[in-house]
């Protein structure tokens, strides 16, 4: 095996030190990606969702109100346009949670920005042993990791750049890809099976 494999892709240090940051500069990572950024999306709810009004709205009526023109939206947009791939993968259980209806919903708005939303089963997630791991991953160079606490707040970001993390999390992203269903077709599905 040549040498420079070794020292490039050997973990650096047995205890790797988290590199936490925060929200403003996870949000910069959307302005600075290159080509791509892929999310695996895990949750079966979040807490900063229940918190809004299209959350509300979606519950009395089971769909929302999506406004497009919000800071995200023109940040997605702007990369987009630009030929950058915006992507993520949303698990989901069966039956899906209120909170993974909510986001199938979202997905018309977010689809329209030009990202491509798909959706694997829970059960399928599972088989493909995907992990829990709530992870955006961009240009296949560097991986920011979500963690929550036990009510489904979001409390801090992990940025991970070791080449053998970032590596694993790209097989993920593959195999996720490669199984999930676009949303449309997901939600057409779902729609026919009540």
């Amino acid at each position: 095996m040549p040498r420079e494999l070794l020292t490039d892709w050997a973990p650096k240090d047995a205890t790797r030190q988290a590199r936490i940051i925060d929200l403003d500069e996870f949000e910069n990572l959307f302005r600075v990606f290159k080509h791509s950024a892929w999310r695996l999306e895990t949750r079966r709810r979040f807490a900063s969702d229940e918190a809004t009004d299209t959350y509300r709205q979606f519950i009395e009526t089971g769909t929302a109100d999506w406004d497009a023109e919000d800071p995200y939206c023109d940040l997605i947009r702007s990369q987009t346009s630009q030929g950058k791939r915006v992507e993520r993968v949303r698990i989901v259980d069966n039956p899906p949670t209120t909170g993974q209806l909510y986001l199938l919903d979202n997905a018309k708005r977010n689809s329209g920005l030009g990202e491509d939303i798909r959706n694997l089963w829970r059960s399928g997630a599972d088989r493909l042993q995907l992990g829990p791991e709530d992870v955006w991953l961009f240009d296949s160079r560097f991986a920011a990791l979500l963690r929550f606490d036990e009510d489904d707040n979001l409390v801090d970001v992990e940025l991970i750049t070791e080449p053998a993390e970032v590596v694993r999390y790209s097989v993920i992203r593959d195999a996720a890809w490669h199984h999930a269903v676009p949303y449309e077709e997901f939600a057409a599905k779902l729609n026919d099976s009540k």
